[in-house]
């Protein structure tokens, strides 16, 4: 049986180069990076040299530049980061520091859960947040953002890419926005780095999260971009570790893996993007020809270039998501992260889906590995599996 994987959204296998990258520091350069030792400097030089790669990619300073977990510490430590450094801003001015009710973020509806539960607990201890709709293409309007700034507003957190569907936000406009008015502005961008140009001068961003193992680095390894002078204050505490920013022993194998992903994006951005791109309209395309009942769910042109989000009617997203399988073709009902749940994406849904067709949408997403073969057995496998699933759920509801 032929397998094709087409859940690079979820995680992306590691390159070949990333892994010879990363294998000397697991037994010979072992040390920890906070050792004066020649073993530790060895260590500390291979942080210092994935920071400035990582930088690079982004159009940034190494030292706005600190290592984390993972995308979803990243969110969560810009969200409680800076509402917290504004409530220490508000008891050394005197105010009351347990009092953050007129602390005040931005987000939209469409968000990962990392940023989602992360403001919804700060909701519960107090602070306001506006969550923001987005139109039936799955982009926010940045007169939206603008219209919800109050006097109280510390942050705007808007996703760069969405992970569902693969729009990407109009970030450089919002943070225009957010620069003029003063206001802090933060980019989940754990689906665009890697895949796209991210450039946070442009895009004027404060902070910025991603993660290693969505553009073929190791998993369990992210960073984040802070730009200086940005109060920020640490989530994890117990050492000095990331110019104070991140305590913790650094994962050295994992940090050389994401900064040599890095470059490795870097060098080939342009190219990947263009391939994957011409694929994804392949497979789009000729579903589109050969299976009626079918769409694509948000914007067709201002999305990565490896996402699609198709919805057949009449069908159950998980089952036909388990018959793919079982042809040897993975793909995903929607994030990864929400795997399991028996409710209806809360992106399909905030884009004006019903329950019933939000249940009926699949995402397909391509990567680096991803060939025209695959591409042609999906499309040569999915129309069949498609008119079985059809059948099967008419036959279940007699």
């Amino acid at each position: 049986m032929r397998h094709v994987y087409l859940d690079n959204a979820a995680t992306s296998p590691l390159a070949p180069e990333v892994f010879e990258a990363m294998k000397p520091y697991f037994m010979e350069q072992f040390g920890n990076a906070s050792s004066v030792h020649w073993y530790g400097q060895e260590a500390k030089a291979a942080i210092e040299e994935a920071r400035a790669q990582v930088a690079r990619l982004l159009n940034a300073k190494p030292a706005e530049i600190i290592f984390t977990s993972g995308g979803t510490e990243s969110d969560n430590e810009a969200l409680f980061g800076v509402v917290e450094a504004a409530r220490a801003r508000a008891r050394t001015a005197g105010n009351d520091g347990e009092n953050v009710g007129s602390t005040h973020i931005i987000t939209t509806t469409i968000e990962h859960h990392a940023v989602l539960h992360s403001a919804q607990v700060l909701e519960s201890r107090g602070v306001a947040v506006t969550y923001l709709r987005v139109g039936a293409d799955g982009i926010v309007d940045p007169t939206d953002v603008e219209r919800a700034i109050r006097p109280e507003t510390v942050l705007i957190s808007v996703m760069f890419a969405n992970n569902e569907l693969g729009t990407i936000q109009p970030v450089e406009e919002i943070g225009r926005i957010a620069r003029e008015r003063g206001i802090g502005f933060h980019s989940d961008a754990v689906q665009a780095v890697g895949k796209i140009p991210v450039d946070i001068e442009r895009c004027h961003l404060d902070l910025l999260s991603l993660t290693a193992h969505k553009f073929h680095g190791p998993k369990g390894t992210g960073a984040m971009f802070i730009r200086k002078g940005t109060n920020l204050a640490p989530l994890i505490y117990g050492g000095h570790h990331e110019r104070d920013r991140r305590a913790g022993t650094e994962n050295v194998p994992g940090i050389v893996g994401l900064g040599k992903a890095a470059a490795l994006a870097g060098e080939f951005l342009v190219e990947s993007g263009a391939r994957l791109a011409a694929l994804r309209d392949r497979l789009e395309n000729g579903l589109l020809e050969r299976v009626p009942g079918t769409a694509v769910n948000g914007d067709r042109t201002r999305r990565v270039p490896g996402t699609a989000n198709l919805r057949f009617d009449g069908i159950d997203a998980g089952s036909l998501v388990i018959a793919l399988d079982l042809e040897g073709i993975a793909c995903s009902a929607g994030s990864a992260c929400s795997s399991g749940s028996a409710e209806p994406s809360h992106v399909l849904t905030a884009i004006g889906l019903p329950a019933e067709q939000a249940r009926s949408s699949v995402r397909f997403s391509l990567g680096h590995a991803t060939t025209t073969e695959d591409v042609e057995y999906t499309l040569e496998v999915l129309p069949r599996v498609v008119e079985e699933s059809r059948e099967s759920t008419v036959k279940s509801r007699k």
